[in-house]
């Protein structure tokens, strides 16, 4: 055999070897990649279907410019590579976690407390909740501690604290003292109209529409009024409008002609005169004429507060007029938060504080008008004792958030108020005598602690639930 015969025998068996493998390759990559597409036998391209050619072209398993290993031209390898362990990398192995702690029985349970407050270490958290799957005894008692838990925090309201804008306003008028600062006397009302305002913001169709229930006493007898959110707004603005025409302002009932210059003359006057039920369009104009009134009374000093306010029956200075427009706003607002069914707050103690105030001063007037009107007696005295001089008394104890102490004469409204002559003693939470006085509580149901002249006593809380009005 000659060289070219052996060089022949070699290249044809390199090339049968060389066969062999490639058959190995494709019978493998045709296991991995599963069976050929039903369009032809060639080679999946890129896009998953077949080649242009159907065969073992240019772009064939074989060819070096192909995918590799399920790896498409310019893209990411199709088959993740194997992770090595943590063994193989040479890196230090994770510490193992710590022993949960061997505690006893006794100790375990002792520490059921702690473990309700999680004021536990995470070691004896850990100890703990292993022990409370396997002991039955421990798990209730850890369960009834939780819930004891739960009811140590009170549920806080999402209403905002009604402090917060009168604390906020005195840090900053601290720094900066207002050029024109509101009177005292005018506050409550600045307060009480901003908070009304803020619930009635949020307000949609619906709520404006919500009916509502007006509360006060008629003699000596309840009565109510059923009407809507907007007609209570209405209510305010034609009421607050006595202040305005006060103070020189324009009168929101305009060319309405009101049969008697009273607050429900005027109110009666505003809603019959509307063609439509009045809708949230009603609190632009109340919230401007509320922004008014404070700005004049600013603008006016303290000279203003003796200006006189009439109300048809009767008149306050305009100090008391304020309050008395403050005290109805938060009424109100209280009737249309109940409406809703929305939880609304007392005012801030210092200014209701001046509302109980102004209710007490009037309890003399209101106890004379029954008294002319054959509602009240004259008590145990058989004449009524000239102004000026001192007579019976009823002390008037105010308990709770703006609360206080309170003479008030019996036998008539210019008698001096004198504790030699105290003759009986009445102790109102604070807000049931604002309730008492608004005519939202009738004399028998007040909660009130009575001692002395129960005549007086009577008399007395009468006289508060007549102040109320629509």
């Amino acid at each position: 055999m000659n060289d070219a015969d052996h060089f022949g025998e070699h290249d044809g068996d390199e090339k049968d070897d060389a066969h062999d493998a490639l058959g190995e390759q494709a019978e493998s990559e045709e296991e991995y990649r599963g069976p050929v597409g039903a369009q032809g036998n060639g080679p999946p391209g890129r896009d998953g279907g077949d080649s242009q050619d159907g065969g073992d072209g240019p772009q064939g398993p074989g060819d070096s410019k192909g995918p590799k290993n399920g790896q498409a031209p310019d893209g990411p390898p199709r088959i993740p590579m194997p992770r090595s362990s943590v063994e193989d990398t040479g890196l230090p192995l994770p510490d193992p976690p710590p022993a949960p702690l061997l505690l006893e029985h006794r100790v375990l349970k002792s520490l059921l407390g702690a473990w309700a407050l999680a004021a536990c270490s995470p070691e004896e958290t850990a100890a703990v909740e292993e022990h409370l799957g396997i002991c039955g005894a421990c798990a209730d008692e850890a369960l009834r501690l939780r819930e004891a838990v739960g009811l140590l925090h009170k549920p806080e309201s999402l209403d905002l604290d009604p402090t917060l804008r009168t604390r906020v306003l005195e840090g900053c008028l601290a720094r900066r003292p207002p050029r024109i600062p509101v009177p005292e006397w005018a506050a409550p009302y600045d307060a009480e109209a901003a908070r009304l305002d803020a619930l009635l913001q949020d307000f949609g169709d619906a709520e404006w529409h919500a009916p509502v229930r007006l509360h006060w006493f008629e003699g000596d007898k309840p009565t109510n009024r059923r009407t809507t959110v907007a007609k209570v707004i209405a209510h305010l603005l034609a009421v607050d409008g006595l202040v305005a025409v006060a103070l020189g302002l324009d009168d929101p009932l305009g060319d309405i002609a009101a049969r008697a210059q009273t607050p429900a003359g005027r109110t009666e006057a505003f809603w019959h005169a509307a063609h439509f039920p009045h809708t949230r369009s009603v609190r632009g104009p109340w919230r401007e004429q509320s922004h008014d009134l404070v700005r004049t009374v600013s603008f006016a000093a303290g000279g203003s507060g003796q200006l006189s306010v009439p109300y048809g029956d009767f008149e306050l200075p305009l100090r008391d007029a304020m309050l008395d427009r403050a005290f109805e706003c938060w009424v109100h607002a209280w009737d249309i938060a109940e409406a809703v069914d929305y939880p609304y707050e007392p005012p801030a103690p210092r200014q209701l504080h001046r509302v109980i105030d102004l209710g007490a001063r009037m309890l003399p007037g209101a106890l004379a008008a029954r008294r002319q009107a054959g509602l009240a007696g004259p008590g145990r005295a058989r004449h009524l004792v000239p102004a000026g001089a001192p007579g019976r008394s009823l002390r008037l104890e105010i308990e709770g958030s703006g609360g206080g102490e309170w003479l008030i004469p019996l036998d008539s409204p210019g008698a001096l108020p004198s504790a030699d002559h105290e003759v009986a003693h009445v102790a109102l939470d604070g807000v049931e005598f604002c309730r008492l006085a608004a005519g939202h509580v009738s004399p028998e149901e007040a909660a009130a602690g009575q001692k002395g002249d129960r005549e007086a006593i009577r008399d007395v809380l009468f006289a508060a639930a007549s102040m109320s009005r629509m």
